[in-house]
């Protein structure tokens, strides 16, 4: 058996291993594997990490569900990025669990919990300070977007892309010391102010932002494209090259962006509100324009669901977490195509303190809709889901009502209304200000809430009504049919029982109320038991 090396770790974990340590280990291997040329790191459980090196066995995780949420886990905790994979082997001496680390990506330490590590011989230790900037400098001479397109010239810019380009820069430069020049500038001068040449040469940055459409073979053979794709009760695709300036625009058309009312409560004029609002679209669209790693050759895809949208783009979430820009408002230090990120920029397009991710959630806040959502479990992809539907209507009426809730309370309530996972200490402290109730995990919009929000009838959807209430609809149902099987029950009351009961307990609660209407000798079974059960209303003779 091999012995420890820097990107390689045993430990005997026969039960459990500290949540912490596994976060830690996780960045020294990622790390120690990129300064190593290594694909991957390797953390295996079940092997004595002390000579000699025998399996000894570990029931870690040992269901494998709870192996794949681990991914999810990590993933909230680095960089965004996550196991390759993990892998178990059945041995005769024992389970084995071997994770697959991914190597540190070019110019990005690997992070825990915002802190960097490596390995110091066989022990763990923070990254060092060379470390950290041999991996940060890996993409210093790497920055694809600068590149220039040596037989490019102005000839192949797009005279619309070209004449839009010059009037976003003057807006957002007007008040500077060089504003009044802007409309004098020639186009050479223009281009080189806005970041868009190198030494009067066009960049990719300039064929994509501003570039004519036949001109993207100057960009070969990477592919310059959005793909916008309808699946929904229709289905229909379009693709979409440069100029991107432009190109985002055309985009956001094809989606269907209808109007629709809601009623805040104790209001007599109605919310009208568009299905998507247009700033947040483009500014995921844009970001995904920002940091697409054009390396890959791939597309940019726009997935327009029936009541969402999804954006993807290839590459890494690449500079912290999406928390971090949201609640703690963070300047991102590094960027993928720092050239085009700063004409991007400069066409006030993006900007590059971060405030763009917390922009988003901000306004769908103000709209009373669910979150943003982003999934980085992909190694080297970045989702976002923007939502065009309420999900709970409990959650958007508080928003209207309870204007001083933090942002990270609407976080926390916007992931129970989606039903993801929540710690169970975070529930607790929404339990105690009376926001929710229900018994962990399955929790809802509390008594309280739904009462102040005018949302009784969704809150007595969660709460159930009482038992006599489902005996009287079975009565009635019978009184008009004169018998009934128990499918005929199960359709006639599943869709009123609790949310907080499964099918299964549902199913149950069906049975155990017929039995009661039995023993209390309203209904009488006709039919025998299993699929041949059938009640009727009892004689009176």
């Amino acid at each position: 058996m091999p012995s420890e090396i820097e990107w390689l770790e045993f430990k005997e974990a026969k039960s459990t291993f500290n949540s912490n340590d596994l976060g830690e280990y996780f960045s020294a291997l990622s790390n120690e594997a990129n300064l190593k040329g290594q694909h991957s790191g390797w953390l295996i459980f079940g092997v004595r990490d002390k000579l000699p090196r025998e399996i000894v066995g570990s029931q870690y995780r040992p269901e494998r569900v709870s192996l794949e949420k681990l991914k999810h886990e990590v993933a909230q905790q680095t960089n965004g990025i996550t196991f390759q994979e993990i892998y178990e082997l059945e041995t005769a001496e024992g389970r084995v669990v071997m994770f697959q680390i991914p190597a540190a990506p070019a110019g990005i330490p690997t992070s825990w919990k915002r802190h960097y590590f490596g390995r110091d011989g066989e022990s763990l230790a923070p990254l060092s300070i060379q470390e950290i900037e041999t991996i940060r400098s890996q993409v210093s001479h790497l920055d694809w977007s600068a590149e220039i397109c040596h037989q490019a010239t102005i000839n192949d810019l797009d005279s619309d892309a070209l004449q839009i380009a010059r009037e976003k820069f003057l807006a957002k430069n007007r008040q500077t010391r060089f504003g009044e020049e802007i409309e004098s500038w020639d186009v050479p001068t223009f281009l080189e102010k806005a970041k868009l040449t190198r030494n009067g040469q066009l960049t990719r940055a300039a064929v994509l932002l501003l570039g004519k459409p036949e001109a993207v073979h100057h960009l070969n053979p990477h592919p310059a494209q959005i793909t916008w794709k309808l699946d929904a009760e229709e289905e229909a695709y379009e693709h979409f090259g440069p100029p991107f300036l432009l190109s985002v625009e055309e985009v956001f058309k094809r989606i269907r962006n209808i109007k629709f009312r809601i009623q805040p409560f104790n209001q007599l004029i109605p919310v009208e509100l568009t299905k998507y609002d247009p700033s947040i679209v483009l500014e995921a669209l844009n970001n995904c324009i920002a940091h697409q790693d054009y390396t890959r050759n791939a597309r940019i895809i726009v997935a327009e669901k029936a009541d969402r949208l999804i954006l993807s783009n290839i590459g890494s979430f690449y500079d912290g977490t999406v928390e971090d820009y949201v609640l703690h408002e963070r300047t991102p230090e590094r960027y993928r195509n720092p050239f085009l990120t700063q004409a991007m920029v400069s066409l006030d397009m993006i900007d590059t303190m971060g405030f763009g991710i917390r922009r988003m959630f901000l306004t769908q806040r103000r709209r009373f809709f669910p979150l943003p959502e982003y999934d980085l479990s992909g190694q080297d992809r970045v989702q976002m889901t923007i939502y065009g539907k309420l999900i709970d209507e409990n959650y958007s009426r508080i928003l209207m009502e309870e204007q001083d809730l933090s942002l990270i309370d609407v976080m926390l309530l916007d992931q129970i209304q989606k039903k993801r996972h929540v710690d169970k200490a975070m529930v607790q402290a929404l339990r105690r200000r009376n926001l929710i109730e229900g018994r962990y995990p399955n929790v809802y919009i509390s008594a309280t809430v739904a009462k102040t929000t005018g949302q009784q009838a969704e809150y007595t959807k969660h709460r159930a009504f009482d038992n006599q209430y489902y005996k009287d609809l079975i009565i009635r149902f019978l009184e008009q049919h004169r018998q009934g099987s128990s499918n005929d029950f199960r359709s006639l009351l599943i869709d009123k029982l609790s949310d907080t009961l499964n099918d299964r307990q549902k199913k149950d609660k069906v049975r155990n109320l017929l039995q009661e209407l039995v023993r209390e000798g309203k209904i009488e079974n006709i039919g025998g038991r299993g699929r041949g059960a059938c009640w009727t209303p009892k004689s009176r003779g």
